[in-house]
């Protein structure tokens, strides 16, 4: 596997160390005139592999260290009779003569180029420069104002001049931007720790498209899963599939956890209320499942015939510890009432491990699956989210959200960087974070229907660009990142905008839709509920980008006392995003502009945006401490210094036991939230 060799620096030369180890060898191409006596070889330099000619290898621990750079006291190595495989290549054999390639010394950080640099000056030029100043420009407003495939953006509240932009475009093409984004789509393995494509745009593909991984054709394989989620929706939808007792299947709880939960509960909340969904999903309900908290299982329980409900469970691995323990909470939950043979027809499974969706007892014929290329937190147009969104919704209507999703793909793909709607979001937040020094961003949409997108991008964003190393393991020497967070307007407004307003600066993302999913215009009112919340969007962004200066109060004839704190500094950089309406499809484009725009960050930033290592060492934390409480919970035994925790923590735990009723477990038996009462939340 690929594991980003120290001896990288940038992407060109990191994705040339990986085109070439699947040929065989990072610095050698095959060569029938070259003879195994003459055929150069790395060797050490200091820190640089060079190349030069000599004799075999001692070892394979030398042949490892000299093509890594790090081992001195080697000068001399060659190819073997066998293949010698390192953490970046494979060596030529015997049997395969080759020829010198150059091996140059990489470059350091992308901080370290001219346009990095060129950037970091121009801030000082922008120091001055304010928003109202700017705003005043028209020809500047005309040009960042940008509108494709219905989605209007408006970039001209970005602390942003035509300098600004042409630099950004610099530091795009430095990273080499445009071919990282075809890289993504060709199935390159930008999830380098992994060694795995990152295809979640396959998913969504139309039937026509070929998207490769390792000279296949996925799309095929994709639609073969949506063709049989297309069939098992249908028959639920029609009455054709029955539960247990005979009853058709009315209620859905789709049990999942991070990307298995909060992208398609973003979809669902999105089109509840939106006219066509709503007619298509009449009768029937969706809830989520997520949290390990048997509050969550009561509340998502609550009220529900098991005899008309379907669980999808849904776990790629099938071992996933907080989703496996609610699925067999909930199949309790079941068997209790149903009995045990109830499970075959009220759970299927989102999932690729059949022998533990088996034993489960889930027939895997309703198991559907997906692939290692698709990340959790991308993976609401695979069956993660499309399964449930179907039983709910019907196909028709997920399909029209992959669509939207695909629409921007497309544009993402193939549209120039100066006009491509993720890249210039992408751009101006590495500008806002990495130069202007702003750590936060605020998705603000005033569209309750969209009030589950701040959450659900602030897992893609997070998780993604969350990250102190670059792709070669390096420390970075400038922030990345951005701390996400958000509610509707006007609900902000009456939160968190006194902070934006008049403390810290956090870049905002306004979101409008021009038609509202729901119409309300009362007799009298000056304008319909819709406009009202449209004509806070509209002045919010400029509040920001004006502010109120004191010469203005004054002329209002405020008190001096109160003048400072009535002053609006304004300078606060916004962007404004317009969507025609909310429906499946421009759910679907706004998702996948999101999805890109922290792509466009990661690529930028040279960072791993598709791994996720910083949420494994909490779970392996976890892990000792379960095993710790089942010991003091059934020995009746508080935990001690032996156990292996730290003062702070033994003393907690202790203080948490002590809050029980009773320290020792009693005897197993099925409780469910649903029915707690009395004692029984003592357990």
């Amino acid at each position: 596997k690929i594991h980003s060799p120290a001896s990288v620096r940038t992407y060109s030369a990191y994705k040339s160390a990986m085109h070439t180890s699947k040929q065989g060898s990072l610095a050698f191409s095959s060569s029938k005139a070259s003879s195994s006596a003459s055929r150069p070889f790395p060797v050490c330099n200091g820190n640089t592999p060079v190349l030069r000619t000599g004799s075999q290898p001692r070892s394979l621990e030398q042949a490892q260290s000299a093509i890594s750079g790090t081992c001195p006291s080697v000068s001399r190595v060659s190819g073997s009779s066998r293949p010698v495989v390192t953490r970046v290549a494979r060596m030529a054999t015997e049997a395969e003569p080759v020829e010198a390639k150059v091996v140059a010394k990489a470059p350091g950080s992308i901080s370290d180029s001219k346009e990095w640099k060129d950037l970091q000056a121009h801030v000082a030029e922008m120091k001055d420069v304010h928003l109202r100043d700017l705003m005043s420009d028209e020809a500047r407003c005309m040009n960042l104002i940008k509108e494709s495939e219905g989605i209007y953006i408006d970039f001209s509240r970005q602390q942003v001049t035509a300098k600004t932009m042409g630099l950004l475009n610099k530091l795009a093409e430095a990273s080499n931007l445009k071919q990282r984004i075809e890289d993504m789509f060709t199935g390159e393995p930008m999830n380098s720790t992994e060694d795995r494509p990152v295809l979640h745009v396959a998913t969504r593909s139309r039937r026509e498209q070929k998207v490769m991984v390792n000279g296949k054709n996925v799309v095929p394989d994709v639609w073969a899963v949506l063709d049989r989620i297309k069939s098992f929706t249908d028959k639920v939808r029609n009455g054709e599939w029955v539960g247990h007792t005979g009853l058709p299947i009315k209620n859905v709880v789709a049990v999942g956890i991070g990307g298995s939960f909060l992208g398609p509960l973003f979809v669902h909340t999105a089109l509840k209320t939106e006219p066509v969904a709503a007619k298509c999903a009449q009768g029937r309900e969706l809830r989520f499942l997520a949290n390990v908290d048997p509050i969550d299982v009561a509340r998502a329980l609550k009220k529900l015939d098991p005899a008309e409900t379907m669980v999808v469970v849904v776990s790629k691995t099938f071992t996933t510890a907080e989703t496996m323990l609610n699925a067999r909470t909930v199949r309790k939950w079941l068997i209790a009432q149903l009995g045990e043979e109830c499970v075959s027809k009220h759970m299927v499974a989102v999932s690729t491990n059949l022998k533990l969706v088996k034993e489960f007892g889930i027939d895997p014929e309703n198991a559907f699956g997906f692939w290692d290329w698709v990340g959790g937190r991308y993976s609401v147009c695979s069956a993660v989210g499309v399964l449930p969104l179907a039983l709910q919704y019907g196909f028709d209507i997920a399909e029209e959200f992959l669509m939207g999703a695909n629409n921007i793909d497309d544009h993402f793909r193939n549209m120039p960087l100066d006009q491509n709607l993720p890249v210039l979001m992408g751009l101006q937040s590495v500008w806002n974070v990495s130069f202007l020094g702003y750590p936060a961003r605020a998705i603000l949409p005033y569209c309750q229907a969209l009030s589950k997108l701040a959450p659900h991008i602030q897992q893609v964003s997070m998780e993604s660009n969350g990250k102190g190393v670059d792709i070669n393991g390096k420390s970075l020497p400038y922030e990345t990142g951005e701390i996400d967070f958000g509610e509707p307007g006007t609900n902000g407004q009456h939160s968190f905008y006194q902070l934006i307003h008049q403390g810290r600066v956090v870049p905002c993302d306004f979101i409008g839709i021009v038609r509202s999913q729901q119409s309300v215009y009362l007799k009298g009112e000056i304008v319909s509920n819709h406009d009202e919340l449209m004509s806070n969007f509209f002045a919010q962004a400029d509040a920001l980008a004006y502010g109120k200066t004191k010469e203005q109060l004054r002329s209002e004839n405020v008190p001096d006392y109160l003048i400072p704190h009535k002053t609006f500094t304004g300078n606060r950089p916004s962007i404004s995003v317009m969507l025609p309406a909310c429906n499946a499809y421009t759910v679907g484009q706004i998702l996948a502009l999101y999805e890109h725009r922290v792509a466009v960050q990661g690529f930028i930033w040279n960072i791993n945006s598709f791994d996720q290592w910083g949420v494994e060492l909490g779970k392996v934390l976890a892990s000792k401490v379960r095993t710790s409480m089942h010991t003091s919970r059934t020995k009746n035994r508080k935990i001690m210094g032996s156990d292996g925790f730290n003062y702070s923590t033994t003393r907690m735990m202790n203080k948490y036991l002590e809050g029980k009723s009773q320290m020792l477990y009693p005897e197993g038996h099925d409780t469910f939230p649903v029915e707690l009462a009395g004692n029984a939340c003592l357990l």
